[in-house]
């Protein structure tokens, strides 16, 4: 209770269960017969895949605290919420498992809270991580945005500048709806087939069948157990049943690879990708990668689904952690540069082409490739370009100092041109 603060009356809540953060109607149980919900959902490798790729990616980003200046920006060191952000949020937390958490709530409830904690003169000293399924967000009447967090069957209410709110996908534009809500048939399904795997070899060497037996069975029970105790479970699979008296095996059960039990588990791997938006070679499906499309799927990986995610929490802390004041000189933003790099030949071909071209200098690409600058004065922070090239208008100037002769009116004509 002692990292809440400024906690005023609560208010109605508004009896419309599709307002606010209750979106709990879109859980339980899916077509498939299996109930989804964010904990039963990770229990699925392409779930838990998926959202460990992404929550770590961005995790491990650097994420500086900007001061914009006339000619660019410069790193806001002396900032209270630069150390917040790239060192520690709090006493219990690292930069890294701070925003892992933020992420991976993000991606399964469709919405981060964090609790904003300030001194007594507004300034920002502390960030801890609430949980988005106690969370509920609401409207006064008069218009003002407030939240009401669950803790230990007590309600704290707090003021929207107490809370670092970052929605996902929504349809008011207040609160994110949760992607495992969304796509819970899908879910559901490949829990089913994962079940249905696991049970198809627990019964070993049939899943289901029938004994036939010509005359009549006086102990029909004794007969299913013994055939049971010898032949069912995958370490029986594969013996050689011995039927006497005429009896026969009969198989009611379908085969996986008749019910096509494997491709339907691959295809549930690429729709769940499908739904973060993650290369299915990033969990190990490797169907469709090739040495030749991968770079370029990694890359395409950065710009359609890291990047969006960037934007939106940058945007979401410069408008909770700054003031008015402070965000026309102030931001947050992440470095993805090193995301983006190719291979060695690529980076070297493009450093090349920046310092040969005057927008890169050495030592803007040492620091790319995280060595250490030419000292100064040895010429590391030069821009250059190559002496080849001169602008159009210059060439016949060029071209009359050269001559100096009887060229002279043949280079004026071109000039007037």
């Amino acid at each position: 209770m002692s990292i809440f603060s400024r906690l005023f009356k609560a208010r109605d809540k508004p009896t419309n269960s599709f307002f606010g953060s209750t979106y709990s109607f879109f859980f339980g149980s899916t077509t498939s017969g299996k109930t989804v919900n964010e904990t039963t959902a990770m229990q699925t490798t392409a779930v838990y895949a998926c959202v460990r790729i992404l929550a770590e990616t961005i995790a491990s980003l650097p994420l500086h605290t900007y001061k914009s200046k006339a000619d660019g920006k410069e790193k806001a060191r002396d900032h209270p919420i630069y150390y917040l952000l790239s060192d520690a949020p709090n006493p219990e937390m690292t930069s890294f498992v701070f925003r892992e958490t933020l992420m991976g709530h993000l991606l399964l409830w469709g919405n981060a809270y964090a609790q904003i904690i300030r001194d007594g003169r507004g300034k920002v000293i502390a960030l801890y991580p609430l949980m988005p399924d106690k969370m509920t967000v609401n409207r006064s009447e008069n218009g003002d945005i407030y939240y009401i967090y669950n803790k230990n069957g007590e309600e704290y209410i707090l003021h929207s500048h107490d809370v670092l709110h970052i929605p996902g996908l929504g349809f008011d534009g207040l609160i994110g709806y949760s992607p495992i809500a969304m796509a819970k048939n899908t879910i559901g399904m490949a829990l089913a087939t994962e079940e249905y795997g696991a049970k198809f070899f627990s019964n070993g060497a049939n899943p289901g069948g029938v004994l036939e037996h010509p005359g009549v069975v006086k102990d029909p029970a004794r007969v299913r157990d013994s055939w049971n105790a010898v032949y069912q479970g995958s370490s029986n699979s594969h013996k050689v049943a011995v039927l006497e008296e005429g009896m026969k095996f009969q198989s009611i059960g379908i085969p996986p690879e008749q019910a096509q039990f494997l491709e339907t588990r691959k295809f549930q791997t690429e729709e769940i990708c499908r739904i973060f938006r993650v290369p299915p070679h990033l969990v190990a499906s490797l169907d469709k990668a090739t040495f030749s499309n991968i770079e370029h799927q990694s890359i395409s990986f950065v710009v359609h689904t890291i990047r969006p995610w960037l934007v939106r929490i940058e945007q979401s802390i410069n408008k909770a952690l700054f003031t008015d004041s402070e965000r026309k000189k102030y931001f947050v933003s992440f470095v993805v540069e090193g995301l983006l790099r190719g291979d060695y030949n690529s980076r070297m071909q493009g450093y090349a082409t920046g310092i040969q071209n005057g927008f890169m200098s050495p030592n803007d690409v040492r620091r790319l490739e995280n060595m250490n600058p030419i000292p100064e004065g040895e010429g590391g922070d030069t821009y250059m370009v190559n002496g080849n090239m001169l602008k159009l208008k210059e060439v016949g100037a060029f071209v009359k100092d050269k001559t100096g002769g009887d060229e002279d009116e043949e280079v004026l004509e071109l000039d007037k041109e």
